[in-house]
């Protein structure tokens, strides 16, 4: 019995009827080490996404998508579409949510085929090269598995390392990216390498970096504005301080920031372990309240007269 033929949102089946997960905090470990990655991929994300870190998960997302915008393409088209200049909120969770449903639901479940279909139809009304394809690909891959590794209650197993590859690897394969590396060292490769010759400052970038600041330091009071633009600054790696053309970051806030995701972590590593999944349900969403009640993946999305088209 697969995670991802499961009809209950919110319940986790097990596998096989041995490998439910033991009573201590790390029961889910003990399921992740009998799955393998390569043909199990998706039972292990969604413990690692649903069970294991969701909070994680979902800021470290949020950061892989601040980062693909160091791209000059990437950042020309969006400031061309205007979608983060209009609707900045609604293009964050259209794009957390449709992940989050692949996940939660599986590539190949009606709901995740759905995704995909709307994810194809999005990217389909413009040239957006194959390289700039595979880059945003592998954020989602490696950023997750950074922030958990540094900020997380505990680190990866290494069936969830590569398990995320080989997920992500099938989602490309299915939005029709070309030339995904085959392994997970090679992919981290091209992802460090793309970075290096393609990080670099255009107006294009500042535009959507500040744009994206501001959707940040609109979650939290206005008061705080100023101390969340500081604590990105300093969450930010010096590569992308520069291509955004945004401030360094000062040492002592990234040292409190990050003594403050760790203190959180400690306070997870005593808690009982998570027996409903949190990937993909989120009744505070700002956008799509609720969700999942009351919706489906098809209503995610620019909206579908949207005009814009590059040839």
């Amino acid at each position: 019995m697969s995670l991802t033929n499961s009809r209950r949102a919110g319940t986790f089946p097990p596998p096989d009827p041995d490998q439910r997960p033991g009573p201590g905090r790390m029961g889910w470990v003990e399921v992740i080490e009998q799955l393998d990655p390569a043909t199990r991929h998706q039972d292990i994300l969604r413990i690692t996404a649903g069970y294991e870190f969701p909070w994680d998960y979902q800021r470290s997302l949020e950061f892989a998508l601040f980062r693909t915008y160091c791209v000059p393409t990437i950042s020309e088209l969006l400031a061309r579409t205007g979608e983060f200049e209009n609707r900045p909120q609604k293009r964050y969770d259209d794009t957390a949510l449709l992940m989050a449903e692949l996940i939660e639901h599986g590539y190949d479940s009606p709901r995740g085929r759905e995704s995909l279909r709307n994810i194809n139809r999005m990217h389909g009304r413009y040239t957006i090269s194959n390289d700039d394809m595979l880059y945003v690909l592998s954020t989602f891959v490696y950023d997750p598995i950074d922030w958990i590794d540094r900020y997380g209650w505990r680190r990866l197993h290494p069936h969830e390392r590569l398990a995320s590859f080989h997920f992500y690897r099938q989602v490309g394969i299915r939005m029709g990216i070309k030339d995904i590396p085959d392994s997970y060292q090679d992919f981290q490769r091209f992802k460090m390498d793309y970075e290096r010759e393609h990080f670099v400052y255009s107006e294009d970038n500042h535009r959507i970096g500040t744009y994206t600041l501001g959707l940040f330091q609109s979650w939290y009071p206005k008061a705080l504005a100023r101390p969340v633009a500081a604590a990105v600054y300093a969450l930010i790696d010096d590569r992308m301080s520069t291509a955004f053309g945004f401030p360094k970051g000062s040492p002592r806030v990234q040292a409190a920031a990050e003594a403050g995701l760790r203190s959180r972590s400690a306070v997870v590593r005593l808690l009982p372990k998570r027996r409903a999944s949190a990937s993909a349900h989120d009744p505070r969403n700002r956008t799509y309240p609720g969700y999942p009640v009351g919706y489906c993946p098809r209503d995610l999305g620019v909206e579908q007269d949207h005009s814009l088209r590059e040839s």
